[in-house]
């Protein structure tokens, strides 16, 4: 009777967990196939189909395409570059191919794991990097960078395989999978992957529409800028690590800092992070020009401050309602980003305003701050009702959106 028993309790637990088991490999086949949030795909028709606004898991399906694709261009930063700068522009590199690798929520620390992932996994000629003052740390953003995607070691592609089949078995991406297939997973705008890593400008701009359009999304970009945790030494140690290996490969880079608009950089004035600020601007300019003399090939170019690109006005003082250069204070448009790479690599460079862009080196260096102040004091005199807006923002409670 015993032994009868025990044989009945062995053939339930098998039989339970032979049906756990089928159930697993089957939610784990489905979402492999469905794949809701591209994580596998690269020159696929999946890549045609309309994503909701808000990109899930950006960075997987970005770090798997950019090892299929190989591109001999690379973007790296965070959502300001992800978003300003185009990639369909072979043109200006001798029709080499370009990937934009930006991800929204990165850090500085975020962005060298995909720089230094973009530089194993494919043979970069040139990249193009776009860094700011806040974010410049080493703390976690919000990219969703997870153990694994990054990673050094052989067999990229048999790693990665494993790493999908175990995001496949969790339950989000299985109820999106199901809300895909029944038609409700949202069919707004294309994933980023249809467009060499650009996000969709409808992405944003349905989200933007969400918010109540661009006035109202100053002031949690702004409050969210001046919040930044950066510059802070231990990037700068980093980064300059980072930058000697890519050079010591044979990259070509660009270094470049984001245009925000006037008003984000009158924000640290106004908390008292300006010093700090200019601190950084002249340290990443030493680390440039450190590795120049070394021999690489690099440039710094600061797009930032108050100049006739980002002075422009906003919504609530007499600018129109969808502003000409900004989606609104902390992102740019790509006219805005065709800019930046004609002057980082020339084209047309008759639309590029003069004030627009200025390389860092040490013998102009005080001179561009000097300058960056003048302009902000007359900024300061030019635009009270702005400055006036700005300090009262920063007392503000954060609003979240």
């Amino acid at each position: 009777m015993a032994t009868s028993d025990t044989l009945s309790s062995r053939r339930y637990v098998g039989l339970f967990c032979g049906c756990a088991a089928g159930a697993l490999l089957l939610v784990s086949t489905v979402n492999y196939q469905v794949d809701p949030y591209l994580l596998h795909q690269w020159d696929s028709p999946l890549l045609q189909r309309l994503q909701p606004t808000r990109e899930k898991l950006s960075v997987w399906g970005k770090t798997y395409a950019v090892a299929r694709y190989r591109p001999a261009v690379v973007y790296i930063g965070n959502s300001r570059t992800e978003m300003g700068l185009p990639a369909g522009v072979r043109e200006l590199f001798d029709g080499k191919t370009v990937f934009n690798s930006a991800v929204s929520g990165a850090s500085i620390g975020d962005a060298m794991l995909l720089a230094r992932h973009a530089a194993r996994v494919s043979h970069v000629d040139t990249m193009v990097w776009g860094i700011d003052a806040p974010s410049f740390s080493m703390e976690q953003g919000s990219a969703g960078i997870e153990p694994g995607l990054t990673d050094e070691g052989p067999a990229f592609f048999a790693r990665r395989a494993l790493l999908n089949v175990k995001r496949g078995l969790t339950v989000d991406m299985t109820q999106d999978s199901l809300r895909l297939l029944q038609g409700n997973f949202g069919s707004v705008c294309l994933s980023s992957l249809a467009l060499h890593g650009q996000r969709d400008h409808r992405c944003f701009s349905d989200r933007i529409k969400g918010w109540g359009g661009t006035a109202p999304a100053m002031v949690p970009r702004l409050q969210e800028f001046g919040d930044g945790a950066g510059p802070t030494p231990d990037a700068l140690q980093a980064f300059d690590a980072t930058v000697g290996k890519l050079c010591r490969d044979g990259t070509r880079l660009r270094l470049y800092v984001n245009p925000t608009h006037a008003m984000t950089m009158d924000v640290l004035y106004w908390r008292g992070k300006w010093p700090a600020m200019e601190q950084w601007q002249g340290d990443i300019t030493r680390l440039a020009e450190r590795h120049r003399a070394q021999g690489c090939d690099l440039r710094l170019v600061d797009f930032s401050g108050f100049n006739s690109i980002t002075s422009e006005a906003i919504p609530q003082f007499g600018g129109r309602r969808e502003m000409r250069y900004y989606w609104e204070a902390s992102h740019y448009r790509d006219n805005v980003g065709r800019m930046i790479l004609s002057r980082l690599f020339g084209g047309d460079s008759g639309t590029v305003p003069d004030d627009f862009g200025i390389e860092l080196r040490s013998e102009n260096l005080a001179a561009h701050q000097a300058a960056m102040r003048a302009a902000r004091d007359r900024f300061h005199q030019d635009h009270p009702q702005e400055t006036a807006f700005v300090r009262k923002l920063i007392t503000l409670p954060r609003v979240r959106q």
